[in-house]
Protein backbone atom coordinates (compact mmCIF):
# COMPACT_ATOMS: atom_id res chain seq x y z
CA UNK A 1 0.00 0.00 0.00
CA UNK A 2 1.02 3.52 -0.79
CA UNK A 3 0.06 6.52 0.97
CA UNK A 4 -1.05 9.80 -0.60
CA UNK A 5 -1.87 13.47 0.00
CA UNK A 6 -4.73 15.22 -1.97
CA UNK A 7 -4.78 19.28 -1.57
CA UNK A 8 -8.33 20.74 -1.71
CA UNK A 9 -9.61 24.24 -1.52
CA UNK A 10 -11.94 24.19 1.04
CA UNK A 11 -14.35 26.67 -0.50
CA UNK A 12 -13.91 24.41 -4.12
CA UNK A 13 -14.15 20.89 -2.44
CA UNK A 14 -14.11 20.68 1.77
CA UNK A 15 -13.70 17.64 3.82
CA UNK A 16 -16.77 18.04 5.50
CA UNK A 17 -17.95 17.72 1.46
CA UNK A 18 -15.71 14.84 1.29
CA UNK A 19 -17.16 13.00 4.65
CA UNK A 20 -21.01 13.61 3.45
CA UNK A 21 -19.73 11.87 -0.19
CA UNK A 22 -19.95 8.68 2.48
CA UNK A 23 -19.27 5.13 1.02
CA UNK A 24 -20.04 6.22 -2.78
CA UNK A 25 -16.88 8.45 -2.38
CA UNK A 26 -16.26 11.09 -5.24
CA UNK A 27 -14.10 11.28 -8.24
CA UNK A 28 -11.15 13.23 -7.57
CA UNK A 29 -11.48 15.14 -10.77
CA UNK A 30 -10.72 19.17 -11.91
CA UNK A 31 -6.87 17.77 -11.71
CA UNK A 32 -4.93 19.62 -14.33
CA UNK A 33 -1.47 19.14 -13.94
CA UNK A 34 1.05 16.25 -15.48
CA UNK A 35 2.74 15.34 -12.22
CA UNK A 36 -0.19 14.85 -10.14
CA UNK A 37 -2.24 12.77 -12.66
CA UNK A 38 0.96 10.31 -13.40
CA UNK A 39 0.63 10.22 -8.98
CA UNK A 40 -3.13 9.22 -9.83
CA UNK A 41 -2.16 6.96 -12.29
CA UNK A 42 0.08 5.05 -9.66
CA UNK A 43 -2.70 4.69 -7.39
CA UNK A 44 -4.41 1.39 -6.17
CA UNK A 45 -7.38 0.92 -4.79
CA UNK A 46 -6.73 0.70 -0.93
CA UNK A 47 -4.14 3.30 -1.03
CA UNK A 48 -4.80 5.53 1.99
CA UNK A 49 -4.24 9.51 1.69
CA UNK A 50 -4.02 12.69 3.94
CA UNK A 51 -6.88 15.28 3.15
CA UNK A 52 -5.32 18.45 2.71
CA UNK A 53 -7.24 22.19 2.86
CA UNK A 54 -5.49 24.82 1.66
CA UNK A 55 -5.57 28.18 1.46
CA UNK A 56 -6.33 29.85 4.57
CA UNK A 57 -6.43 26.79 6.86
CA UNK A 58 -3.60 24.83 5.52
CA UNK A 59 -4.02 21.62 7.36
CA UNK A 60 -4.07 17.94 7.13
CA UNK A 61 -8.11 17.82 7.95
CA UNK A 62 -8.57 13.64 7.22
CA UNK A 63 -8.11 10.25 5.60
CA UNK A 64 -9.18 8.73 2.83
CA UNK A 65 -9.12 5.92 0.78
CA UNK A 66 -8.78 5.39 -3.11
CA UNK A 67 -12.08 3.53 -4.17
CA UNK A 68 -11.28 3.09 -7.83
CA UNK A 69 -8.41 3.21 -9.92
CA UNK A 70 -7.28 5.60 -11.99
CA UNK A 71 -9.47 6.38 -14.53
CA UNK A 72 -10.52 9.66 -17.63
CA UNK A 73 -11.68 12.67 -15.65
CA UNK A 74 -14.96 13.54 -16.38
CA UNK A 75 -14.58 16.84 -16.49
CA UNK A 76 -11.97 16.85 -18.59
CA UNK A 77 -12.06 18.78 -22.45
CA UNK A 78 -11.59 16.76 -25.11
CA UNK A 79 -11.56 13.58 -26.54
CA UNK A 80 -9.90 11.16 -25.82
CA UNK A 81 -9.31 12.79 -22.48
CA UNK A 82 -5.74 13.16 -21.47
CA UNK A 83 -6.63 14.12 -17.50
CA UNK A 84 -7.35 11.14 -15.03
CA UNK A 85 -8.59 10.98 -11.62
CA UNK A 86 -9.13 8.39 -8.99
CA UNK A 87 -12.24 8.05 -7.08
CA UNK A 88 -11.98 8.43 -3.10
CA UNK A 89 -14.27 8.08 0.16
CA UNK A 90 -13.68 9.52 3.51
CA UNK A 91 -12.03 7.16 6.27
CA UNK A 92 -11.28 8.91 9.13
CA UNK A 93 -11.24 12.56 10.25
CA UNK A 94 -8.30 13.56 11.93
CA UNK A 95 -8.37 13.71 16.36
CA UNK A 96 -7.02 17.42 15.85
CA UNK A 97 -5.73 18.61 12.21
CA UNK A 98 -2.11 19.37 11.54
CA UNK A 99 -1.45 22.51 9.79
CA UNK A 100 1.38 22.95 7.54
CA UNK A 101 3.74 25.26 10.18
CA UNK A 102 3.69 22.44 12.39
CA UNK A 103 4.73 19.92 9.59
CA UNK A 104 7.31 22.68 8.79
CA UNK A 105 8.92 22.88 12.08
CA UNK A 106 9.53 19.15 12.08
CA UNK A 107 13.13 18.28 10.87
CA UNK A 108 12.39 14.53 9.90
CA UNK A 109 9.14 16.05 7.66
CA UNK A 110 11.71 19.00 6.13
CA UNK A 111 11.75 16.44 2.65
CA UNK A 112 7.81 15.66 2.43
CA UNK A 113 6.83 16.52 -0.86
CA UNK A 114 4.18 18.64 1.07
CA UNK A 115 7.06 21.14 2.60
CA UNK A 116 9.13 20.77 -1.00
CA UNK A 117 6.57 21.05 -3.30
CA UNK A 118 3.83 22.75 -2.18
CA UNK A 119 2.04 23.52 -5.07
CA UNK A 120 1.96 19.99 -6.39
CA UNK A 121 -2.36 19.05 -5.56
CA UNK A 122 -1.38 15.27 -5.76
CA UNK A 123 1.45 14.11 -3.86
CA UNK A 124 3.53 11.07 -2.53
CA UNK A 125 3.47 10.61 0.93
CA UNK A 126 6.44 7.88 2.58
CA UNK A 127 5.47 5.85 5.28
CA UNK A 128 7.74 7.27 8.05
CA UNK A 129 5.73 10.81 7.05
CA UNK A 130 2.32 9.17 7.67
CA UNK A 131 3.44 7.70 10.52
CA UNK A 132 4.48 11.03 11.79
CA UNK A 133 1.47 12.76 10.40
CA UNK A 134 -1.01 10.55 12.28
CA UNK A 135 0.82 10.81 15.34
CA UNK A 136 1.12 14.51 15.08
CA UNK A 137 -2.66 14.38 14.90
CA UNK A 138 -3.60 11.74 17.68
CA UNK A 139 -5.21 9.97 14.79
CA UNK A 140 -4.58 5.94 14.63
CA UNK A 141 -5.78 3.72 12.30
CA UNK A 142 -7.13 0.00 12.94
Amino acid sequence: MQHWLFKSEPSAWSWQAQLARGAQGEEWSGVRNYQARNNMRRMAVGDLGLFYHSQRERAVVGIVEVIAPAHPDSTAPGAPPIWDCVDIRAVKSLARPVTLAQIKARPELSQMALVRFGRLSVQPVRPEEWALVLAMSGTSLP
